[in-house]
């Protein structure tokens, strides 16, 4: 039964690739086109918004799916909104357009909180609770790159979130932000993008260990690119996944996005780059409850300045292996 299940699976996915043009197609994967579910400018004329950096959740009570991001100006307006709101939509499918408008999730409170910005928020459920970790920006202002903030919200209904009394988590530089966790055995792991010198150097991805999701030591360089700079640059937005015994990190570059392979979580290679996905930023890959694989794609880059969702189909032969990513 579970043989015929997934034939009938692997069916559907390639019928559904298949009736459109592939973006990306390689031994590991194939992307098909992206399709817009939202956008914060639909429908509005006056100072149209737009989001960015964003996480899935999938509230399994509900059965709704649920999007919280970066929103700010179509046009990046530092002075006006350097990024103090994290927008809040949910959804009963994927696919459904628009999704459902909901008060801001946070909004940053400096004043209180030394909180210059809530950038890049990325959500893990955990025994009942939502824990979700933000580059708050720099307690001694917006521009005091060498010191950015890792923050903790936590929920018990996706609505309501509570400031973690011990925040900030760590501070680092050039700009430490865009955090992303994946549980490996019994530890989790907190990839985000920083630089080699809290001043800039290389762009790197940088990582953290924890047991509890509380507390995270052990800070580890675990990608260096050769690129030199500040802020932006080739390891924005990390999301890794397990497959079996190798590990696959998604890196936004500008407009698009690189994949890397390891067989080992705390170590990436530039050397190791497999594919990259054109017209494809700040992306999450996603997973439902049926097991088909999708990619998002957010921004203000492109034109399009919404949420776009593409199909997403493994090609590797690991899809019955242990999986890092579930809905």
């Amino acid at each position: 039964m579970k043989k015929k299940l997934l034939a009938v699976f692997l069916f559907s996915a390639t019928t559904m690739l298949c009736a459109q043009t592939l973006q990306t197609s390689n031994k590991y994967f194939e992307v098909g086109n992206f399709k817009e579910v939202h956008n914060p400018a639909w429908g509005v004329t006056d100072d149209p918004w737009c989001i960015n950096d964003h996480t899935f959740i999938y509230d399994k009570k509900k059965k709704k799916w649920h999007v919280i991001g970066i929103t700010h100006a179509r046009k990046m307006d530092y002075i006006k909104d350097p990024g103090l709101n994290l927008l809040h939509i949910s959804a009963d499918s994927l696919f459904q357009t628009p999704w459902e408008i909901h008060p801001h999730a946070l909004t940053a409170d400096f004043k209180k909180y030394k909180e210059s910005v809530l950038w890049a928020p990325y959500c893990v459920h955990h025994k009942g609770k939502y824990y979700m970790y933000v580059c708050a920006g720099s307690q001694g202002g917006a521009h005091v790159h060498d010191s950015y903030q890792m923050n903790l919200y936590i929920s018990k209904n996706l609505k309501n979130w509570e400031r973690y009394k011990q925040n900030p988590l760590f501070v680092d530089g050039f700009d430490a932000r865009d955090p992303m966790i994946i549980r490996d055995g019994n530890q989790w792991i907190m990839y985000y993008t920083a630089n080699s010198t809290p001043m800039g150097g290389n762009h790197v991805i940088a990582a953290y260990v924890s047991k509890d999701l509380l507390h995270w030591s052990d800070r580890k360089i675990v990608f260096v690119h050769s690129r030199k700079g500040t802020f932006g640059g080739p390891t924005e937005s990390p999301f890794v996944v397990r497959r079996g015994d190798k590990y696959y990190m998604f890196l936004c570059d500008g407009g698009h996005t690189d994949v890397y392979i390891s067989n080992d979580p705390l170590q990436f290679e530039q050397a190791n780059l497999i594919a990259e996905i054109n017209d494809c930023r700040a992306s999450e890959l996603i997973k439902d409850k049926e097991g088909n694989y999708y990619i998002s794609s957010a921004g203000w880059f492109d034109g399009t300045y919404g949420l776009k969702i593409a199909p997403f189909i493994w090609k590797d032969g690991l899809d019955n292996e242990i999986n890092s990513l579930n809905p």
